[in-house]
């Protein structure tokens, strides 16, 4: 089971440092966690769990303004990254860029952590599985180190969350898809998570589904305290 807390535009140096050793004190050597603070708040200590981007620019460096390159996450052994987040895609980021971005990151042999899903009216219309398979066509389902995120959007940070057979049928029908072009072994390697208000009140009846691997967990893992009763469920 994996869990990874994306800790979205919070936390200073110092909150962070006080974060980190409280989720290290209370981890052991069978938790599979991944944080990803703002890039502020990135440290060279040693964690027992992993560091990851929340975003980068597809480049080892240059003349991007107000970008993270390759050379700079290196320096803090970062070797996760998110791609696709719907707050990114909201900000403007295309298909295009969010290829460029995967295409990169797999070439560096990151763990890409992509993110995938609907809004309400494609949600209430019934074209939940069509939209996804669409964003699912921009990048290469065969990547060894490729996580996929379903994040409903109409479930991030409004409270509302998917019903656990919701979550299950959506984790499915992505699992069917990559078994479709790649097969039942890359398919079933294939860790899928759920994001959109998990909290520690329904992780555990969302991660005991067959096809639900872990969670990307925003808001409920901006506070240690929060985020730890989730991993502690399993």
């Amino acid at each position: 089971m994996r869990f990874l807390a994306n800790l979205k535009c919070n936390h200073t140096r110092a909150s962070f440092a006080r974060y980190a050793q409280i989720l290290d004190a209370n981890l052991s050597a069978n938790n599979d966690v991944t944080v990803f603070p703002p890039f502020s708040a990135l440290d060279l200590a040693a964690h027992k769990f992993k560091l990851g981007a929340q975003n980068f620019y597809p480049c080892e460096s240059g003349a991007h303004t107000g970008e993270i390159g390759k050379a700079m996450l290196d320096e803090f052994g970062v070797k996760s990254v998110l791609i696709g987040h719907s707050e990114r895609r909201e900000l403007g980021e295309s298909e295009e860029l969010l290829r460029a971005k995967f295409d990169f990151a797999a070439k560096a042999g990151w763990q890409i952590v992509y993110c995938i899903g609907e809004n309400l009216s494609v949600n209430e219309a019934g074209g939940t599985k069509e939209f996804l398979a669409g964003q699912l066509k921009n990048i290469d389902l065969g990547y060894e180190r490729l996580l996929i995120a379903y994040e409903p959007v109409w479930a991030i940070g409004t409270g509302k969350t998917a019903t656990a057979a919701q979550a299950q049928e959506i984790h499915a029908h992505i699992r069917q898809t990559i078994a479709a072009k790649y097969g039942a072994t890359v398919a079933d390697a294939t860790s899928i998570l759920y994001g959109g208000s998990c909290n520690a009140g329904n992780a555990r009846e969302l991660f005991a589904n067959p096809d639900v691997d872990g969670g990307l967990i925003g808001g409920a893992s901006l506070e240690v305290e929060k985020f730890l009763p989730i991993i502690e469920a399993f």
